[in-house]
């Protein structure tokens, strides 16, 4: 009987042993955990933009491919900000901001129509095309462990233009305005061990509200890396297509653009 009570004794202490370990070998990554994560880093999008100015005097304006007709950079190095705050164990809130602003300085091989006036071919012109993106959204995790998630959000992207052309000869013409753009998301973040952890979400949403009509599609794909315990690093993808009609009193703007490329950071978490 001593020997078979000593048996059950040794078989529970293993027992708690193996759970013991067991519970030791799931990952505790920071950017699943922590409750604030927030950092800032170096995006490189290759980028492609068309444009067209409609005017009510002048009728419809030419479609414009800025990067080949005006000379515009398809790359470009910029900062981007983002931070993530963890209001419970599954609701939490993001933001997102990178600025890209780009300007021309090309003869024009055709006659352009871009709002009120025309650039006969051969135009020296001038042009700026600046926009930004500040993405903010909410989301919940209908799946939670402390080593995976998988949750879905409700947001928006504040799609931000500044553009104009210009020549001594012909005049200036200036577009300027700020999109909210609601979008649905979905995301996932799982770790891999203690210091490495990957992550990806998709943003989608398609509508026509106001003085605007379009859609949005953002696809953002990270792998984390974090060997000191508030502080960590990560290489990560960004795209972001944008096909969009802003109407106007005079002028109603059309946009079609896609950025995507590498983006390094540096993140701290706690």
């Amino acid at each position: 009987m001593r020997n078979l009570i000593c048996a059950a004794i040794v078989a529970i202490l293993g027992a708690g042993a193996a759970s013991a370990r067991a519970q030791d070998a799931i990952p505790n990554h920071p950017a699943l955990n922590d409750r604030f994560y927030f950092g800032g880093g170096f995006f490189v999008p290759k980028t492609s933009t068309t444009a067209q100015l409609n005017s009510t005097t002048l009728g419809t304006g030419a479609s414009i491919d800025f990067e080949q007709a005006l000379g515009i950079t398809t790359q470009k190095t910029v900062p981007e900000l983002f931070g993530r705050f963890r209001l419970t164990d599954r609701w939490r809130f993001e933001a997102e901001y990178f600025a890209l602003n780009r300007r021309g300085d090309q003869a024009t091989d055709r006659d352009i129509q871009w709002g009120n006036v025309t650039f006969p071919a051969g135009t020296q012109v001038q042009s700026k095309f600046n926009f930004s993106d500040i993405r903010v959204s909410a989301g919940y995790a209908f799946f939670r462990t402390a080593d995976k998630e998988l949750g879905v959000g409700l947001g928006f992207h504040m799609a931000g233009y500044d553009v104009s052309l210009n020549s001594a000869a012909a005049g200036t013409e200036a577009k300027k305005f700020l999109a909210p753009l609601p979008v649905l998301s979905a995301y996932g973040q799982f770790a891999l061990t203690e210091h490495w952890a990957v992550g990806g979400r998709l943003d989608r949403f398609s509508m026509s509200y106001g003085d605007y009509d379009g859609n949005i599609t953002s696809l953002a794909l990270d792998l984390m890396y974090q060997p000191f315990r508030h502080v960590g690093f990560g290489l990560a993808y960004r795209s972001l297509s944008i096909n969009l009609t802003a109407t106007g009193d005079q002028l109603t703007g059309k946009f079609t653009q896609n950025f995507q490329g590498p983006l390094l950071y540096m993140n701290a978490s706690f």
